[in-house]
């Protein structure tokens, strides 16, 4: 794949950067920020996964580090904060498991990443939350994927085009993570082309399985094998985070000369 063209990569990185200054500064003007936006007290949850299973979640973690190049300290990060790495835990939104995925969000993802149908699954939802964080962190960058995470894209793309103010809820989570995840982009991220900032007005967010055009490859039935079961050598993070049909359409640019 062609990279960018410079000069369109360098406005994408400006634009990044000066969202991200936003943000910050929004952050850091005396906004009372109130408790964790993710606390026991607030997600509702059933028996959690007993203790010995954190060695089994560790692995997932890698193997989803390793699939699309997010930093294990992120994927940790991001999971304590949401659902204090209960499995089981249901936000009063309805938002699933460890990465506090919602349902239609889910929907897509495990149709894109041929998951199992179990959101409540701990491999299945530290890779779908992962895939996800990686296709929010190559379309806003650091800190802004994560308002992204918190509010929803298309809020967060109301929040830059428009100034319309972001839930404080969402800016305490961005306040509580930005720490952890440095803020600016890690040596472990693999930058990948910018998106069109408007592709999302022009098809659904979140695609349902009977939706999913034919370049979206078929959803791989739950009874079969689901790719990654195995150890596997880390792959491209780019061409892994932005296959055809993704979330985020990458601009096509005209044929030619760079």
């Amino acid at each position: 794949m062609r990279g960018p063209h410079r000069s369109q990569h360098h406005r994408s990185g400006t634009d990044k950067s000066r969202a991200a200054s936003r943000l910050l500064l929004l952050l850091l003007s005396g906004l009372p920020i109130a408790a964790s936006p993710m606390s026991p007290a607030q997600a509702q949850t059933v028996p959690p996964v007993p203790a010995e299973a954190s060695t089994q979640l560790a692995g997932f973690v890698s193997e989803a580090s390793q699939r699309f190049g997010i930093p294990v300290a992120w994927i940790r990060a991001l999971m304590r904060v949401e659902s204090a790495n209960d499995a089981r835990a249901v936000s009063p939104k309805g938002a699933m498991g460890l990465m506090q995925i919602m349902p239609d969000t889910w929907a897509y993802l495990r149709a894109r990443y041929r998951l199992g149908s179990d959101p409540f699954d701990p491999r299945d939802n530290i890779i779908a939350g992962t895939a996800y964080i990686r296709e929010l962190y190559d379309r806003y960058g650091a800190p802004g994927f994560l308002a992204a995470y918190n509010a929803g894209p298309g809020r967060y793309d109301d929040y830059l085009a428009n100034g319309r103010p972001l839930p404080a809820e969402t800016h305490a989570y961005v306040a509580q993570l930005t720490p952890l995840v440095g803020g600016e982009a890690s040596p472990a991220i693999v930058t990948v082309a910018a998106a069109d900032p408007l592709a999302w007005t022009r098809a659904p967010l979140f695609i349902g399985a009977s939706e999913r055009g034919p370049g979206a490859g078929p959803v791989q039935a739950d009874a079969q094998a689901r790719e990654g079961d195995t150890a596997a050598p880390p792959r491209d993070a780019a061409a892994e985070a932005n296959p055809t049909g993704g979330l985020f359409v990458s601009r096509r640019e005209p044929a030619g000369p760079r």
